[in-house]
């Protein structure tokens, strides 16, 4: 195994202090936009109250996951569309920066097409980082949506780096170490993954974290959705492969304070190349 190799020189000279994030594990709410919207405005208050800089929600949290590709097209928008506008002002009520999934409504060359995406929006209602899930999750994505080009954006929070993937490209080792490359301290994913596949929360998530040496935050749905049973375990993983916080099969919204020095430490410890 190859570690990235962190250098004592690109640490900055003022380290960022701590950066407090929540996990939203729910249920679904299939089709149900004003709904889960009400929901996120009382997830959104509670983790600003237990002092979350930011909350994170499931995969295609505003409209659901598994509804067809019918549904899809009719509830898909644009990335500066209605949800984003009612999602901004939610994040400036409580004052907490807000990760959400929708379907985005988007041109590709001569087309409009549908990309499964998730959306960063700050604590003061701005657009930061909007990514388009690159790995589709077999018939179930591929009739929904479009598999977008990987891309490497971060976005800055109180100094830290920070990327997006969707569920199933965190499975990909080449999607977190891009967004590692890149110089991301957290990656976060919004996930559905179902409950026969406990093995990425309880190995891949923490491996993952580990050999990049990042924070990586999972959050994931509980219950059914037609088919569809989920498993939980939202989790977050620390920079030497420990998980700091999980959940278990009900809903929950787990708050974990990450800390710079711990993450600092564990790039020193494992650099192979000292």
């Amino acid at each position: 195994m190859c570690l990235m190799h962190w250098a004592p020189s690109s640490y900055p000279i003022d380290m960022p202090g701590s950066l407090t994030v929540a996990l939203y594990q729910c249920m679904p709410g299939p089709l149900d936009v004003a709904g889960n919207l009400q929901r996120l405005e009382g997830a959104a208050q509670q983790a600003a109250e237990s002092g979350a800089h930011v909350l994170v929600c499931p995969e295609m949290f505003v409209t659901g996951y598994n509804i067809g590709h019918a549904a899809v097209l009719q509830l898909a928008q644009t990335a500066d569309g209605g949800y984003a506008q009612a999602i901004a002002a939610m994040a400036r009520r409580h004052n907490i920066a807000l990760v959400y999934g929708y379907p985005e409504r988007a041109p590709q060359g001569p087309q409009t097409v549908v990309f499964n995406a998730a959306q960063w929006i700050s604590a003061q209602g701005e657009r930061l980082l909007n990514y388009r899930k690159t790995r589709l999750f077999g018939e179930l994505d591929s009739a929904q949506f479009v598999a977008a080009e990987p891309v490497a954006t971060l976005l800055d929070l109180h100094g830290w780096r920070i990327g997006l993937l969707i569920c199933y490209d965190v499975e990909f080792p080449e999607n977190t170490r891009r967004l590692a490359l890149a110089g991301a301290d957290l990656v976060v994913v919004p996930t559905a993954n179902m409950a026969n596949f406990d093995e990425v929360s309880q190995a891949i998530v923490p491996l993952r974290a580990f050999e990049n040496q990042i924070y990586l935050a999972y959050a994931n749905y509980v219950g059914t959705e037609g088919d569809l049973q989920y498993g939980g375990l939202s989790t977050l993983a620390g920079p030497d492969g420990s998980v700091l916080a999980q959940a278990g099969r009900e809903e929950a919204l787990i708050v974990t304070t990450l800390s710079w020095p711990d993450l600092d430490s564990a790039r020193r410890a494992l650099d192979i190349n000292q």
